[in-house]
């Protein structure tokens, strides 16, 4: 930063301190071309307001427009303690006039003068004059720049008051852009604050596990509705949860109270089916020995689970679709119309839009039945829920087994992560309940998985290799485990491993860790 003569004004020539303020004003702007972070640049200009110009002090202070009060944003020439202690009302003191009207205010002699408060409890100095003009933002007041210098009678501090005035408007622009980088941040904390808000109060089943973007969406649909008496088509492949989601909507219901009746399709004879379904009637057929309700019976008032709806025979959803047009059947063998009031769910794991075009299921039913579709994607599709899942499953069966099982090494985790999961969440969860079984300690390893999951692929080691790679593998597996303990500090993973943070920080390195995640 140039340095020059802190003398004042008085007896400089006119041409002298034009270039001065040519100089400083020059300084200024490349401070601010450099940077236009307030907090930044505010220091350096002061500094050089009062080294090029003679100032002994200089402040800027910013109007809180909420609270009304004018506090010190930088200065020059005070002590920290100083600067904290300079806090003006609108309309207080000189700064506060400034600020409230908008117009420069002169004090030839701050001894002089009543609106010289001293809050800043230097004492009032009568060899001292004191220049406060407004720092504007498109024509409101965003603060004050104030300046002092040595008191001379014959001292234009006009010339002050114009230099400040330059100096103010080019501050300005920084203070317009740190209000605009407040504002947007409070706007951000209000969006957070409101989107956790939100999402705080947003609709969970109690029977779901799973927080990734992709259950939400099934979350909204469910709670969406769960409060009407639509018909519901659950699709998804096998083993994603298809029923859970038809116990969360049966259950979030006003329903919830009345029956909730499942018939598997697909596990029902072709010959029976029909009855399970409507019921029949004493002597109807051989070993009809008594009367019988159906499921569509059972489940009045209620919900009726149609899992597996795809492999419905052709004759039973000629039914089916009478039952969803008039609400009323006929058991088998009987000719009294039985009115229900039943909510139908179906599932399926099959594209029945492709059954359709196929002719092995009817159009008109599929339509009755696609009144609001949910469809529950697979795991591989929302693997952020992978580790909550397996974490459900693995406190699950430890308690149920009486095992002593607490959590998953790093090496598991990255295999459940690679793994596709043909079988979905069901397979994670035989997974799971299988390397409980085996497990002999407190910690799933990954030899405790099944046989699928143990490929080089999934979990990134060589087929076959030496001692060295293998000790190396398993020293790798050590490490993440102790910094996961230890939440990413090496310190601490190394005193748990009985090691020094140096040693330790190498083979972090060798290994290519990564801390930072367990953090």
């Amino acid at each position: 930063m140039t340095t020059k003569s802190k003398s004042s004004s008085r007896g400089a020539f006119p041409a002298e301190r034009h270039s001065r303020e040519i100089e400083l004003l020059g300084e200024i702007s490349r401070l601010l071309d450099h940077s236009m972070d307030l907090q930044e640049v505010a220091h350096p200009i002061l500094e050089a307001l009062s080294v090029q110009m003679g100032m002994g002090v200089s402040t800027l202070t910013l109007l809180n427009r909420l609270t009304g009060e004018i506090l010190v944003e930088a200065a020059h020439g005070l002590s920290v303690q100083q600067a904290r202690r300079g806090r003006y009302r609108l309309g207080e003191g000189a700064t506060g006039q400034v600020a409230l009207s908008g117009k420069p205010t002169v004090i030839p002699r701050m001894s002089d003068s009543p609106l010289f408060l001293d809050k800043m409890q230097r004492g009032k100095r009568s060899d001292t004059s004191f220049i406060c003009v407004p720092v504007k933002v498109e024509q409101a007041v965003a603060g004050t720049l104030s300046a002092e210098r040595a008191f001379d009678p014959a001292a234009d501090l006009q010339q002050d008051v114009r230099l400040l005035k330059i100096i103010a408007s080019m501050i300005a622009q920084a203070v317009k852009l740190r209000r605009a980088v407040q504002e947007s941040q409070e706007r951000l904390a209000e969006e957070n604050a409101r989107l956790k808000e939100e999402l705080k109060n947003r609709f969970r089943p109690a029977n779901i596990v799973g927080n990734s973007h992709e259950m939400q969406i099934v979350y909204d649909q469910i709670a969406q509705v769960s409060k009407s008496a639509a018909s519901v088509l659950i699709e998804g492949e096998t083993g994603t949860g298809k029923e859970l989601v038809a116990h969360a909507i049966h259950y979030n219901s006003p329903r919830a109270g009345k029956p909730f009746i499942k018939a598997h399709c697909a596990a029902l004879p072709e010959s029976v089916i029909e009855s399970e379904l409507f019921g029949h009637e004493k002597g109807a057929f051989t070993g009809a020995l008594a009367e019988r309700k159906g499921r569509f019976e059972l489940a009045h008032g209620g919900s009726l689970l149609l899992d597996e709806i795809g492999d419905i025979p052709p004759a039973i959803q000629i039914k089916l679709l009478r039952v969803l047009q008039e609400r009323e059947f006929e058991r088998v063998g009987g000719t009294r119309t039985i009115k229900v009031d039943v909510r139908v769910i179906a599932a399926t794991n099959k594209d029945l839009q492709a059954l359709v075009q196929q002719g092995r299921f009817r159009e008109d039913l599929y339509y009755r039945l696609h009144v609001f579709p949910i469809w529950v994607p697979p795991l591989r599709k929302r693997k952020a829920d992978i580790v909550l899942l397996a974490d459900h499953f693995l406190q699950k069966y430890a308690k149920e087994n009486g095992k002593d099982v607490r959590r998953l090494s790093s090496a598991v985790i990255d295999m459940l992560m690679i793994y596709h999961w043909p079988g979905n969440v069901r397979e994670l969860e035989n997974c799971i309940e299988r390397a409980v079984l085996v497990a002999e300690g407190s910690v799933i390893h990954p030899y405790h998985l099944p046989p699928t999951l143990q490929t080089a692929e999934a979990s990134g080691t060589p087929v076959a290799g030496d001692l060295k790679s293998l000790v190396g593998a398993y020293e790798r597996d050590l490490i993440r485990d102790a910094l996961k303990s230890s939440r990413g500090n090496i310190a601490s993973a190394a005193r748990a491993l009985g090691t020094t943070p140096r040693i330790l920080g190498y083979k972090i390195k060798g290994y290519q860790i990564d801390p930072h995640p367990y953090g």
